[in-house]
């Protein structure tokens, strides 16, 4: 077995750089390059040819079709653009790597991108016609934030935690300092798109004009999408990403055949499965993957396929059953993040949804509440002490409770009850000392 490093991380070593991904500020270049890889290519021209329909409607005076296609461009550009950073953020940075089908979690993520502006907007107006100054300070603040609110809504899918400030806060602080230079370049390729509209749409004719409008936008749009899915990419041990098959900077150029045998069948496997769901044959998906569980007990890939086929599936009672092993096997391996997400997809389609195991329901609402979900947390832990009746983590869930409803609901009174049952049944524990240390000067 070969232990000479990638050339990449070879010449980082000599220059006595810190092995791990490029510095994104050191690969601007390639974001720039990205949209004119063959697939993002052809398909900016082909969207960007709906101008010529624009100008045909506006001929027409058919404004509602205009309406139409600008939401099309639009859905269509925000779309490729999520599933770029999604892919890049887990080590595909090449078009030539990208599975053949998508993930249809990320179809709605421009609709609850649209909403979280939506709401931050509001909240902006409210508070400006209050206090100008405090608008200023929020609307700073605010900008600084969207990147990471994007990037925490590529990660999870959840307008929920997209919006939550904890979220975001915690992705800026995974990222660290580097995250200004982040929002910075975004800013200065905010400002790209119409510098170079402005130079180049006095020399084109009407009808040559709106379809190159269009193609600028795809392509900064895909340029930023591709900075901030490689800044998510250079930070996903901290951000909690698994990288794909293959994925990474250091990723052979020759593309699928370069893989490892294992990795290579994996990734065949993933898309058989999807060639099945999308002609039709769900069945004949789930059978597979199934069998992919069977041989593989302890592969999270073959658990993943699985799941994402039984979530389209009508087999709410099997897709339970798989969610609570998958979810302990994420679990063992430290992986808190997905684990919860699929608590989620599972507890969506089967309210009744629990696991057999204390501990881990005790490990998910504790994740839950460290990534600022007070709420899901709560709900891992309703009705704990019933279902897992005299089990040892009883009074750290009872103190969970009360951190939560204090700290994260401003809710003292029902904490009260809950620091009432802690004194009763464990008066001399650390947990029920720390309750009422939370419950201090509440009034």
């Amino acid at each position: 077995m070969s232990t000479t490093a990638p050339p990449s991380q070879a010449r980082r070593a000599r220059r006595g750089a810190p092995s791990g991904p490029t510095p994104f500020w050191l690969r601007l270049n390639s974001f720039f390059a990205f949209p004119f890889q063959r697939e993002p290519l052809i398909y900016g021209l082909l969207l960007s040819l709906s101008g010529l329909l624009i100008g045909l409607f506006m001929k027409l005076e058919l404004w509602l079709a205009i309406l139409v296609v600008v939401i099309g461009f639009t859905l269509a550009v925000s779309r490729y653009a999520f599933k770029v950073m999604a892919l890049a953020s887990q080590g595909l940075l090449r078009t030539a790597d990208y599975p053949r089908h998508d993930d249809p979690d990320w179809k709605p993520l421009p609709w609850k991108l649209f909403a979280l502006l939506l709401v931050q907007g509001l909240v902006l107006g409210f508070v400006g016609r209050r206090s100008p100054g405090l608008y200023l300070l929020l609307n700073v603040l605010v900008s600084l934030a969207l990147p990471a609110a994007i990037m925490v809504l590529v990660q999870s899918h959840s307008f929920r935690q997209a919006i939550n400030p904890l979220m975001q806060l915690a992705t800026i602080t995974a990222i660290g300092a580097p995250y200004l230079l982040l929002c910075l370049f975004l800013f200065l390729l905010s400002m790209g798109a119409p510098m170079v509209l402005g130079m180049l749409l006095p020399a084109l004719g009407v009808w040559l004009a709106l379809p190159v409008l269009l193609l600028v936008l795809a392509y900064f749009s895909w340029v930023m999408a591709a900075l901030m899915g490689y800044v998510m990419y250079q930070n996903h041990a901290a951000l909690g990403i698994d990288l794909l098959p293959g994925g990474g900077e250091d990723a052979p150029a020759t593309g699928p055949a370069a893989l490892s045998p294992e990795k290579l069948a994996e990734r065949q496997l993933d898309a058989e499965v999807g060639q099945m769901i999308a002609d039709g044959d769900l069945q004949g998906a789930l059978a597979t993957a199934r069998e992919a569980v069977r041989t593989q007990p302890e592969a999270v890939a073959a658990h993943r396929r699985y799941h994402k086929a039984l979530l389209l599936s009508d087999q709410t009672a099997t897709l339970a059953d798989h969610g609570r092993r998958m979810i302990a096997l994420l679990l063992a391996r430290g992986d808190r993040a997905e684990a919860l997400r699929a608590w989620s997809a599972c507890r969506a389609r089967a309210p009744d949804f629990a696991l057999e195991e204390a501990g881990h329901t005790l490990a998910l609402a504790q994740a839950a509440w460290k990534g600022g979900d007070a709420r899901t947390a709560l709900e891992l832990l309703k009705g704990f002490d019933k279902r897992y009746r005299g089990h040892a983590s009883v009074p750290n869930a009872y103190e969970l409770i009360v951190r939560v409803l204090v700290q994260g609901l401003g809710k003292p009174e029902p904490a009260r009850a809950v620091l009432t049952a802690l004194q009763q049944r464990y008066p001399d524990s650390p947990q029920t000392r720390e309750a009422e240390w939370l419950l201090r000067g509440q009034a």
